[in-house]
């Protein structure tokens, strides 16, 4: 009767861990090997300010999970003591998280993950915690379009000043012109006037 229990009691476990999987965006495999109570405090508070989790769970429970969920190809890692990690929302932020811990933490490793669906190794997931946050993204975003407004803004103002030289030199040009070719009618007509009466 106690093993029918706990055989239901594990079954239970697995449904739960399960359906958590299938709606996490990220589920991470770290080893738990090492981790004091003041590392394990901070670690939760810096997952629960990007609203994920931590969870130290039996391997043969995740194992389950995994398989029920539709993911495999991280059997493998199901080795010692592991930590679940998982968050339904953004997973670069818990990446990040779990990266900055690593790295003043030498013990504390990424055994693998999924993300998004996809399995992923350790390698992976370190290489895309180490890009910048939607934040970051944004801001630099928000500064290279700014930083080009005011080069279009800088560069409009210029052609509108070249424009306005352009324009003074061809009217002096213009006046000029016009001077050189009036000098010669002008010239003219008073030969004519002279003539005239004489032929008279």
């Amino acid at each position: 009767m106690a093993s029918e229990k706990a055989l239901n009691q594990k079954k239970a476990e697995v449904k739960e861990l399960a359906e958590k999987m299938k709606e996490a965006k990220l589920i991470l495999l770290t080893d738990y090997r090492g981790i004091n109570v003041v590392d394990d405090t901070e670690l939760r508070r810096d997952l629960r300010n990007v609203n994920a989790t931590c969870n130290v769970i039996k391997n043969n429970i995740t194992r389950r999970a995994l398989k029920e969920s539709g993911i495999e190809g991280l059997d493998d890692e199901l080795v010692g003591p592991t930590a679940v990690i998982m968050s339904n929302e953004d997973y670069l932020g818990a990446s990040k998280a779990i990266y900055n811990f690593i790295k003043t933490h030498d013990f504390y490793k990424i055994k693998g993950g999924v993300i998004e669906g996809k399995v992923m190794t350790a390698e992976e997931i370190i290489t895309l915690a180490k890009l910048p946050s939607r934040e970051d993204l944004l801001s630099m975003l928000a500064g290279a379009l700014l930083a080009n407004i005011s080069k279009v803004a800088v560069a409009l103002n210029e052609v509108k000043k070249q424009k306005e030289e352009a324009g003074e030199k061809v009217t002096v040009s213009v006046s000029a012109e016009s001077k050189e070719e009036v000098a010669p009618v002008a010239e003219e007509a008073k030969v004519e006037e002279t003539e005239t009466p004489a032929a008279e």
